[in-house]
């Protein structure tokens, strides 16, 4: 990796996901934008970096998003009627050979009170301070996690043991609805880490699912305005839209022994979420878990891997199709590659100050499709979208992470997988602006970058992980940081105080 290669090799799978977006994948498409608990918004994996642990690959599937803390009574519960599932690809036929699938269940205990001599329901989710005893919680989640080889629908699911408690159940801890009814979230939320034992895997897994703070960063009003800002500005000029939301994050660490073949190093991986094909509404639900009945075969209705590739590359009329469809048939939506519409509008917008490179992509083909050659693309592969890891590259240190990844010099980050602190909309928006554009990797008939690379920029920057201060000074950027342990994303907001997160 001592030639310029991996940087080439990083722009080309992040060209695919050129430009800006409402989040990596928040609300991307007509029909998942209104069925919000199960869309898959951001898919993170990458060689563990937290310390004593770099053996092992940590697969993140964050989904419901946009959560505003204060978002009560009922919060965020993820749907017990859906299959939130992580796949592997680790041969490059772009089926899936490991599938970890997460199913709820939603408790409650009808929670009363004395009123006028009645004992009467109450309307909320707790009716005291919470702990890991519960026994304040009026409602919670429960889940299971099933490991599936080979064909996700055609193979037996074996569920993972619970090595921390025992059983094969996992608890999820409850939103963080505020510093007095939860007064320490890290500690209380800190109990729901598990070690998970894996059929067939000899070493535990951890795993956790809940409330996380919003990874993902960017300037998202001026972004969606007619790019209302200065695309070649400062990195760290402007706030982080979405640092006051919350997110529901599905984690799962596991030894990369357990994930690979022997021969081959490079995993692809993407996240999906189904719901049964029928859904009839109960018109007078006896309780909350009978106000719907579900039938058929389970129905993708989500679908994620590389960011922002369904938000800015795939075309209006197509958003709900790769939802549902499987990478072995992304063939269909090749053309929005090979001649990609962003930096047309870009170019409409502002000139020659973004010029568009000229078409057929084979620079974006390459990365969108296959990974990249001598970092991230495995020794037999099929041409498909998903976020491809070279786990044989060690992970860098927390202190010596760059956010721009490969761009940055930093080969273990995206687009060799994704780390929370890699600013993919910066690396994204100079990709599809040209960066890439070589004699190795044409842009039509062009062999250089039409735009000279201009460091194109939404201009929101986060903090690295544990960082302490702000990176712009005047500017509240420490909201943005992330942990250096498992499951890496920070502390959700509180509902109660949040005056300093808005």
């Amino acid at each position: 990796m001592k030639t310029p290669l991996p940087r080439i090799a990083l722009f080309l799978t992040a060209a695919t996901l050129p430009l800006l977006a409402l989040g990596s994948s928040h609300r991307e498409a007509p029909f998942i934008a209104g069925t919000p608990r199960v869309d898959g918004t951001d898919f993170y994996m990458f060689r563990s970096y937290e310390s004593g642990r770099e053996g092992y690959v940590t697969l993140i599937a964050n989904y419901l998003p946009l959560q505003d803390a204060y978002g009560g009574p009922n919060y965020f519960a993820l749907d017990e009627k859906a299959l939130y599932e992580i796949h592997i690809d680790n041969n490059g036929d772009a089926r899936e050979d490991i599938t970890f699938q997460f199913r709820f269940d939603d408790m409650y205990k009808n929670l009363t009170v004395p009123a006028g001599g009645k004992n009467v329901a109450v309307p909320l989710i707790n009716i005291g301070q919470v702990d890991t005893n519960a026994a304040n919680l009026n409602m919670s989640q429960s889940y299971s996690v099933a490991i599936v080889r080979g064909n996700r629908r055609g193979s037996i699911p074996q569920l993972l043991g619970n090595a921390t408690s025992g059983g094969d159940r996992f608890q999820k801890p409850a939103d963080n609805i505020g510093n007095k009814s939860i007064p320490d979230y890290a500690s209380y939320a800190g109990n729901f880490i598990y070690s998970a034992n894996i059929p067939g895997c000899s070493t535990p897994a951890r795993v956790f699912a809940g409330q996380r703070k919003e990874g993902f960063v960017v300037n998202l009003g001026e972004v969606f305005d007619l790019v209302n800002t200065n695309p070649a500005g400062p990195r760290d000029g402007e706030p982080n839209t979405i640092a006051d939301k919350n997110v529901t994050t599905l984690a799962l660490e596991v030894p990369i022994s357990c994930l690979t073949r022997s021969s081959e190093p490079v995993i692809g991986g993407w996240t999906t979420a189904s719901l049964r094909q029928v859904r009839l509404i109960n018109p007078k639900p006896s309780s909350p878990r009978r106000t719907t009945v579900e039938a058929g075969a389970w129905t993708q209705v989500s679908r994620l891997g590389s960011p922002l590739v369904n938000e800015v590359v795939v075309g209006l009329p197509d958003k709900d199709r790769f939802n549902g469809s499987e990478p072995r048939d992304d063939g269909q939506f090749a053309t929005y590659v090979t001649n990609p519409t962003l930096p047309v509008l870009l170019n409409v917008l502002f000139g020659n100050a973004a010029i568009p490179p000229q078409t057929p992509r084979n620079d974006l083909v390459a990365a969108f499709l296959t990974g990249v050659p001598g970092l991230n693309q495995p020794a037999n592969v099929r041409a498909a979208e998903m976020l491809r890891l070279n786990t044989s590259i060690a992970p860098t240190p927390v202190a010596a992470q760059k956010d721009l990844g490969v761009l940055g010099g930093d080969n273990a980050g995206f687009p060799n997988g994704r780390r929370p602190v890699d600013d993919v909309v910066d690396i994204e928006l100079r990709v599809a602006q040209g960066v890439l554009c070589s004699a190795a990797l044409k842009c039509g008939d062009q062999t250089a970058d039409p735009n000279n690379g201009i460091p194109y920029t939404d201009g929101s920057r986060a903090a690295g992980p544990t960082a302490a201060t702000s990176m712009v000074s005047g500017a509240v950027f420490a909201a943005d940081t992330y942990l250096d342990t498992f499951p890496y994303l920070a502390t959700p907001l509180p509902g109660s105080p949040n005056e300093a997160a808005y």
